[in-house]
């Protein structure tokens, strides 16, 4: 056996959707969490309820890498109809845990076989015909805790943790793992480098969180009171736990009266419109979707551009096109999104990067909307979404609800109700409104799709409308500057990556990689369209810059391209992956040395 690899490997769990598997895996990942030891999982699971292949990988660094690794240390091995192909996929030297009546014949013999006859176990140790199935699942979790030295106390708080809800299931569950870890003991002695050790200091502060529940949190600081929304993979998480999370802490004490209301739509289109309704009479409105809703959304989305009414939409990408592959992540929406319409449109996106900016972003997009009074859009993305990550404690809002430019009733008599819903008062594209039931006679006006003038009067005018869509224009300008600015950490290299939402990660790794490597690289997050001035700036300070992003059509790419003075175009490069699962550093590493590669 090689010299210990100490709390730096990553474990594959390889099973059956609808096995109860993805609470073994929680349990697990809570376990090693406990210990002091950072994880990084990533769920990939199919499109159906139960019996396709779905696979779990967590990856365990001392350094706290978030990013999917393309290697296996550890398999689980689960499901025979991948065993073949899952095998494939572990390094050399690595570890296989699997099904004993799984055939080894012929197969590799440069890794290490633990052969455990969990479905035998299942069977003479689990009592409950009913549980059987998904108590089999924690017998693994119990042989992998042999395996690399997990405390039976770790084990523990992670039942007790993802059970939280359910103490009566936690006995049951433990004893579950007991037999595999009683198995562990009995019949292995370890032949593999891998372990686990407790580590100080380094998760210290910190909390699991997937980015919808961080979204939902987010929107429910911002004072979201309205949620109209439809279910699709996968944003519908994001509304489930933000109508939890109103359940507990937006109630009224007193009488028990609801303080958000939320409607389930018949579909996407009716959700947007309700939540852009519920925007035009004050409220704080939301919804969430995925690519194929807000391809549904985008005649709503002009006529809340165009009339300027305030509204949020969530939009956690998958890939297309059409129905695509809904339980795969990407990033593909972003170009689409930035103009969604026919017509001159352009719209405010957010792009967090971080479970913590999910939270962030959320709840600052509903000051966003009132203030510019349009849609905001926040793009996350399947593994931002719907896998955990380690993030900082959320910090609680220190500062009042931004609602923008709301003229009141004392604010129309001081201006002897002298007022106009588009004319451009300061400059700076942002109109006066005024909120339904506002007690003054010059209060109301006309909210129209249609041609308008200041006055908010109906017009085919050529002039006027040449006037109101400058306007539009200005405003975005403005916003451009408020948005969030990107983040740049720069050393004076030469060569320099930008990059958007989850891909960070990935780029956080790939330039340690770089670095050790003799190849030290500058780094620029877009948060938010429009781009800011400081791109081009950054662009300007180095000679090749690569764009790297989750889609196929390199969309930021061109984004950046079209908004560069034209003699900066020639430094920018396209870095792309689209397969739908999460980008791994070496992504990024292996084509940007190869095109950086001195020719001989």
């Amino acid at each position: 056996m090689t010299e210990p690899i100490v709390n730096d490997l990553t474990i594959q769990a390889a099973t059956v959707n609808g096995s109860g598997s993805q609470t073994a895996n929680l349990v697990l990942t809570r376990a090693i969490f406990h210990m002091g030891i950072p994880v990084a999982p990533k769920n990939v699971f199919p499109s159906n309820i139960e019996g396709l292949p779905t696979w779990y990988q967590l990856r365990i660094t001392p350094e706290g890498h978030m990013a999917r690794s393309d290697k296996v240390d550890i398999l689980v091995a689960f499901n025979v109809a991948t065993w073949r192909e899952d095998l494939k996929t572990v390094r050399p030297g690595g570890a296989v845990i699997h099904e004993e009546a799984f055939s080894t014949a012929e197969a590799r013999t440069d890794v290490t076989y633990y052969a455990v006859p969990f479905a035998k176990l299942a069977k003479s140790k689990i009592q409950n015909d009913t549980l059987r199935k998904q108590l089999a699942n924690m017998i693994y979790v119990g042989v992998v805790a042999g395996l690399l030295g997990i405390p039976w106390e770790a084990v523990e708080h992670g039942v007790r943790r993802q059970f939280l809800t359910k103490p009566k299931a936690v006995p049951v569950n433990l004893d579950a793992i007991k037999v595999g870890y009683d198995y562990w003991q009995d019949n292995f002695s370890k032949q593999d480098p891998y372990r686990l050790e407790p580590m100080q200091g380094v998760v210290e502060g910190k909390v699991l969180v997937e980015g919808n529940q961080a979204a939902a949190l987010g929107a429910l600081m911002g004072g979201v009171t309205v949620v109209a929304w439809y279910p699709i993979t996968p944003s519908s998480s994001l509304c489930e736990y933000l109508v939890a999370y109103a359940d507990r802490f937006r109630v009224d004490t007193a009488t028990g009266e609801k303080l958000i209301s939320v409607v389930q739509a018949e579909d996407e289109l009716a959700a947007v419109g309700m939540a852009i309704g519920a925007g035009w009479a004050g409220a704080r409105a939301m919804t969430s979707t995925s690519g194929p809703g807000i391809s549904l959304m985008a005649e709503f989305s002009g006529l809340a551009y165009y009339a300027e009414v305030p509204v949020v939409i969530f939009d956690i990408q998958r890939i297309g096109p059409s129905t695509g592959l809904p339980t795969r992540t990407s990033q593909a929406d972003l170009g689409f999104v930035y103009t969604l319409s026919h017509g001159d449109t352009k719209h405010m996106v957010l792009l967090p990067g971080t479970v913590e900016e999910c939270y962030e972003f959320a709840r600052d997009a509903f000051d966003y909307a009132d203030r510019f009074q349009t849609p905001v859009f926040v793009l996350s993305d399947l593994d931002l979404g719907m896998n955990l990550w380690m993030t900082p404690e959320f910090k609680y809002p220190d500062k009042p609800l931004d609602r923008g430019k709301v003229l009141s009733k004392d604010d129309l008599e001081r201006l002897a109700g002298e007022w106009a819903r588009y004319r451009d008062v300061d400059g700076d594209g942002v109109t006066y409104r005024t909120l339904p039931g506002t007690d003054h006679p010059a209060a109301g006006y006309f909210t129209r799709g249609s041609g308008h003038d200041e006055m908010a009067r109906y017009t085919e005018g050529a002039d006027a409308y040449a006037r109101n869509m400058d306007r539009l224009s200005r405003k975005l300008e403005t916003a451009r500057h408020v948005l969030p600015a990107p983040v740049a950490d720069e050393a004076g290299a030469p060569i320099a990556l930008i990059a958007f939402g989850s891909t960070h990660a990935a780029v956080v790794e790939a330039r340690e990689t770089l670095a050790a490597s003799g190849k030290p690289v500058d780094y620029l997050r877009i948060r938010a369209l429009p781009l800011s001035d400081d791109v081009a700036e950054f662009v300007r300070r180095h000679d090749h810059v690569y764009v790297v992003e989750q889609n196929r059509d390199g969309q930021l790419f061109d984004l950046i391209r079209l908004a560069l003075p034209a003699e900066l175009v020639g430094r920018l490069r396209s870095i792309r992956h689209y397969n739908g699962q999460p980008i791994p550093a070496v992504a990024i590493t292996e084509p940007l040395m190869q095109l950086e590669a001195v020719p001989a």
